[in-house]
């Protein structure tokens, strides 16, 4: 099998912010399953490249493509370059968002924060899915001995743990778990999947100025499973969906959260 045909005859997956933190740690799992993997970054070219060579020395191949998600002209080009690439999709993990620039009390929080957050972490991710799933449609209906494509967003405790310094953050992952929940009422009948992913605190750019506050935190016993996540954490359990273990589940939630979401007395 020549090199050309062994890429085409890989599952490809298209991962929205992945050139660091948990995007990273996806894109490297899928790797490790010797898929291909369109690397999406917003703006950091260098970290996308090394999160392209790291996948590729795990057995896997892929791509970088620049894009913001928050704008529909970029959302149409990083589709149309999977599937020019590779000429199908059979997984899409709606990964990339932003924190808060400034962490500030809902009494005082600026509609700005608001728009910026919910255009990048919800809106693009909505309105990606929707132009993914057209063209999973159109697979399923092409090639219906390919798997089932499937879809995964990348939510956060933060879905259900109100966090009154970051309202908007919260709102918007939140959307991201209802969006779970029509997409996959709406795909159901083309048998393509979807889940949420729910992870709790990760180690990552994004915590590392609260890390402090999180070490605190974990040996006061706040989650059960007293350390850090890590970006792999998420990446494990990505590829359990990618492997097609859950073939009867959909609009399912998968907490990856050392234990936070458990209430115990």
């Amino acid at each position: 099998m020549t090199n050309e045909e062994q890429n085409q005859s890989r599952p490809v997956a298209l991962v929205t912010g992945a050139s660091r933190g948990i995007g990273r740690g996806i894109a490297f799992e899928l790797g490790k399953m010797g898929w291909a993997v369109v690397v999406n970054y917003a703006g950091n070219a260098t970290a996308a490249t090394e999160c392209l060579a790291l996948l590729r020395e795990a057995g896997g191949e892929g791509i970088t493509c620049q894009a913001d998600i928050a704008l529909a002209e970029d959302r149409k080009r990083l589709l149309e370059t999977t599937l020019t690439t590779f000429g199908r999709i059979d997984l899409l993990v709606n990964n990339a968002g932003v924190a808060p620039s400034v962490r500030a009390d809902i009494l005082e929080a600026s509609e700005e924060s608001f728009d910026r957050l919910i255009e990048i972490n919800l809106k693009g991710p909505y309105f990606l899915t929707q132009q993914v799933a057209k063209a999973m449609i159109a697979q399923v209906e092409r090639s219906p001995e390919l798997p089932s494509p499937q879809i995964i967003n990348i939510t956060s405790i933060s879905a259900y743990a109100p966090s009154v310094n970051r309202g908007d953050y919260c709102i918007s992952k939140a959307g991201l778990g209802m969006m779970t929940a029509l997409w996959a009422t709406r795909l159901a009948e083309y048998g393509i999947r979807v889940y949420e992913i729910r992870p709790g605190v990760i180690e990552t750019d994004m915590t590392a100025g609260v890390k402090e506050k999180y070490d605190r935190l974990i040996a006061e016993g706040a989650w059960h499973l007293r350390r850090w996540g890590y970006p792999e954490d998420i990446g494990r359990a990505v590829a359990a969906i990618a492997r097609q273990d859950f073939p009867f589940s959909t609009g399912e939630i998968f907490n990856v959260d050392g234990g936070f979401h458990l209430r115990s007395l």
